[in-house]
């Protein structure tokens, strides 16, 4: 861990060993050395990833670095061979990760699989559209309280979303409502907000403030952590609530529903300040267990032929759509696996895949009818960064 944080210029803390210790088996993580010095390490939390019409187990790959002395050396490609060896082995069909440069992993397969949005909007000039007033209660409350109410609401959530993964009891207490000061970047401790219609919790927020002040006047910033509701009318709520905080006039949003209302709710959506990144990246270990697994729009099947690298066991022809599978049909379009997983959440469809030259349509009509199986009702969304 030490040698992998130094890569990222940190240093681990006694706080985050013992928190690894609780949530990352040693079982699940790859070491370098170069004689008795560590210089690498690759490991890969375990959760289970909502995917259009179920979920699945899944590899979160984190803590992956190699000590700036030992670049160009091979060493990251010999973990992310070894690391895909051992999920297949492990029966996980899917590997997902946060890239911290996101020009590395699309050579070991992985693809953009669930961009995000961030904001950073202007506290000023936020106004909601055809306002009627608070359609929800909104109260603070303590990380022992938000430990009790959090969870169902998010479960409500996630269990509906592709693209977001599951939350053990540790992960709640050791990361998610957890406020070591190490965390904090000069903010203050993170606040906990719950949302109520008629004394049932339906949405909750968690957040910071950085206080500051300029020639006598207050320029402070909300920090949002997260926020989740069960309905767009208590989302709502929720930023009114976040941009109302007193002695602030930023409110920084590092991870944004991309199927949020808030665009369409607010009269000046330009002052959202939105940006888009690439967020979470995914790679199909086993590619025929992830299209069995995922379900389709009724429509026309189609046979995919996919190259597979680094996972030779995917390469080859797969139908999707009724009975998904395996196939020795003839191929309708052709595609990398990395490709395929910017499709498989629902992120990308295939007649974008085929506009970009990431995907080979081999018989007409069938990107039109790869999308119509793809499509799903909203966009994948993952706010877990590991």
């Amino acid at each position: 861990m030490e040698a992998a944080e130094s890569a990222f210029g940190g240093e681990v803390e006694d706080e985050d060993w013992e928190r690894e210790q609780k949530i990352l088996p040693a079982a699940r993580a790859l070491a370098a050395f170069d004689g008795d010095n560590p210089v690498g390490l690759a490991a890969a939390y375990q959760f289970d990833l909502t995917i259009p019409g179920g979920q699945l187990p899944c590899a979160g790959v984190t803590w992956v670095g190699v000590l700036p002395s030992h670049r160009r050396r091979g060493i990251l490609r010999d973990f992310m061979r070894r690391q895909l060896d051992d999920v297949h082995a492990w029966g996980e069909p899917i590997a997902a990760l946060w890239a911290s440069e996101a020009s590395i992993y699309g050579r070991f397969g992985y693809g953009a699989a669930a961009p995000g949005l961030a904001a950073k909007s202007d506290r000023s000039r936020f106004a909601l559209r055809d306002d009627d007033g608070p359609a929800a209660a909104v109260r603070l409350i303590d990380a022992e309280e938000a430990f009790r109410l959090f969870p169902p609401v998010f479960e409500q959530v996630r269990t509906a979303r592709a693209g977001m993964l599951t939350r053990s009891e540790t992960w709640w207490k050791e990361l998610r409502l957890a406020d070591p000061k190490s965390w904090r970047r000069g903010a203050s401790q993170k606040f906990y907000v719950v949302a109520e219609r008629e004394s049932a919790v339906e949405g909750y927020a968690m957040y910071r403030v950085k206080g500051e002040w300029e020639d006598g006047f207050p320029r402070g910033e909300v920090r949002v952590v997260e926020v989740f509701a069960t309905s767009p009318a208590v989302e709502r709520e929720l930023w009114r609530f976040l941009h109302g905080v007193d002695l602030t006039v930023k409110v920084d949003a590092h991870s944004v529903d991309p199927a949020s209302s808030l665009f369409l709710n607010v009269r000046d959506p330009r002052a959202l300040g939105l940006r888009l990144g690439d967020a979470l990246w995914l790679r199909l270990v086993d590619l025929d267990a992830a299209l069995k697994a995922r379900s389709y729009k009724p429509g026309e099947s189609v046979v995919l032929e996919v190259r597979d690298e680094l996972c030779p066991w995917n390469a080859g022809r797969y139908r999707v759509g009724d009975g998904p599978g395996r196939t020795e049909d003839p191929a309708d379009l052709a595609l990398d696996t990395a490709d395929l997983a910017s499709a498989y959440l629902g992120a990308f469809d295939l007649h974008r895949l085929v506009h970009a030259g990431r995907a080979t349509e081999l018989r007409d009509g069938a990107a039109e009818a790869a999308t119509l199986l793809f499509r799903t009702d909203l966009p994948p969304y993952c706010p877990e960064v590991f």
